[in-house]
């Protein structure tokens, strides 16, 4: 299908064309409008998902079902939206003498590449070939962490290569194992590593090499999704990395890590008789509790809302593991409203530390009196990430202790009830002293772009409606993403 070669095309095309366009201006509406095409073409793929088969190509090598459809939509939608807000965010930073209209080109060149990497991990059938994609994302985006150049920046990026690395090098080791647990059945051939084959035959897969495969995958692509103790790299890279750069890796780039993970659960816990579930909800609630301490003692906002990412890639892996179809909904309506909610919190976290020329929150204060708009978003997104009524993430955490308790697993979502209140607390806790404290008295509103005010618009919508009603194609594409793990979807 052209749309598939188109959806990986158009970002290698726009990242290669910005960077040898020299005039700013024309450097930015190309990049938008290539995000904007992304958005569209990967739409139109998933339509034919949804709407149909799976899409197979060049002999299963790339193979899109309705998870990576999901997938797919969703890093496009969240690049969009980061694609028009760096337009504003980086003129700023060019207006200050931060960067060069050079350092822009660059930076556009390698935030497409970025997509790109992740969009071809939610399109490959062959396991290897999406441990090579997901690697690849390790590496464009140290890139990009390390964008600024400041030695805070280059510490953040090394931290996130070198753990990135370790827990790639895990992963492979998984990915071997897995491999071995078929080779009497399926052989020694390519097609061993492809995903779809693996699946067929789980039922008949050595569960002693599963077992150990599923464990080095878990621990690998754990540390790429964020899940605790392997996390420590995540705080770090948010907090140095331009804000639209933040938003994707916490919007999509752990969504996709995640992504991988759970292909190989889709394997392990058939071949297992379900006891791979044990290990997320395990590092699930885990991921949610090593959160508490770290939210109450922070002081950069932008490594606060690290840990929140932390918290909810937890709460994801968590509804997976508590299974049946209700859980499995809920875990992926999740992912969306996350993607949403802290993409619009980082861009406009994002706007705040460029108007308080700092990400230290003792410093930040008055918000709502010195940047109406931005201070209004802020305290929404706030609320809606820590689960607040009546926005997006409150139904689907909502929709996530329904099915521990329809599972009969009421002792989980009972603590993740009471983590998440304490989270709560102590997000809101610093929030409201940012938002409603004494603004001070020496600083002058900064103009920013419309460009950085429109970013924000669709994921607030988003986040909103979601809250009140789950439009009929989410609801549907939900149900088929879920199917594909239990092994009733296409």
């Amino acid at each position: 299908m052209i749309w598939v070669v188109i959806v990986f095309f158009i970002p290698l095309i726009t990242g290669l064309v910005a960077v040898f366009t020299k005039n700013q201006r024309q450097c930015e509406l190309c990049q938008v409008a290539g995000a904007g095409l992304t958005l569209v073409s990967a739409v139109v793929v998933a339509v034919e998902v949804m709407g149909g088969r799976p899409i197979e190509l060049w002999q299963q090598i790339i193979y899109i079902d309705a998870l990576g459809a999901f997938n797919i939509v969703l890093v496009a939608l969240v690049g969009f939206i980061a694609a028009v807000y760096s337009v504003g965010y980086l003129r700023y930073d060019v207006t200050e003498q931060a960067i060069s209209v050079k350092h822009v080109r660059f930076y556009y060149l390698f935030f497409h590449l970025f997509i790109l990497t992740m969009l071809v991990v939610s399109a490959v059938n062959s396991l290897g070939l999406l441990w090579v994609g997901i690697e690849l994302t390790t590496l464009i985006s140290a890139a990009l962490v390390a964008f600024y150049g400041k030695n805070n920046a280059l510490e953040a990026a090394w931290k996130c290569l070198i753990m990135g690395s370790v827990g790639i090098a895990f992963a492979l080791l998984g990915v071997i194992f897995i491999y071995l647990s078929g080779i009497q059945t399926l052989g020694q051939q390519s097609a061993a590593l492809n995903w779809t084959s693996l699946r067929a035959v789980a039922g008949f897969l050595n569960p002693e090499w599963v077992k150990i495969g599923f464990i080095f995958v878990l621990i690998g692509f754990g540390t790429k999704a964020g899940l605790a103790p392997m996390h420590f790299w995540l705080p770090d890279a948010h907090s140095q990395a331009p804000s639209p750069v933040s938003a994707v890796l916490s919007g999509v780039l752990l969504n996709t890590a995640l992504y991988g993970l759970f292909r190989v659960y889709a394997i392990a816990n058939i071949t297992l008789d379900g006891q791979a579930a044990e290990y997320l909800v395990f590092f699930g609630l885990l991921s949610i509790a090593f959160t508490v301490p770290f939210m109450v003692i922070q002081h950069d906002i932008k490594r606060m809302l690290a840990y929140s990412s932390v918290e909810h890639i937890g709460i994801i892996a968590l509804s997976v593991g508590i299974g049946g179809m209700l859980g499995l909904y809920g875990a992926f309506l999740h992912m969306f409203n996350h993607s949403m909610t802290k993409s619009l919190l980082f861009f406009s976290a994002g706007t705040i530390c460029q108007q308080y020329r700092s990400k230290q929150m003792h410093r930040i204060s008055g918000i709502l009196k010195v940047m109406p708009v931005t201070g209004g978003i802020f305290l929404l997104a706030a609320m809606a990430i820590t689960g607040a009524p009546p926005f997006s993430i409150f139904v689907s955490e909502i929709t996530i202790m329904m099915a521990g308790f329809q599972t009969q697993q009421v002792w989980i979502s009972t603590l993740m009830v009471a983590l998440i209140v304490l989270i709560f607390a102590g997000m809101m806790y610093y929030v409201i002293k940012m938002v409603f404290g004494e603004a001070p008295g020496k600083i002058e509103p900064v103009k920013f772009s419309h460009w950085s005010t429109t970013a924000m618009i669709i994921p607030l919508l988003l986040v909103i409606l979601c809250g009140w009603y789950i439009p009929p194609v989410l609801d549907h594409t939900l149900y088929q993403v879920a199917g594909v793990l239990q092994g009733v979807g296409k």
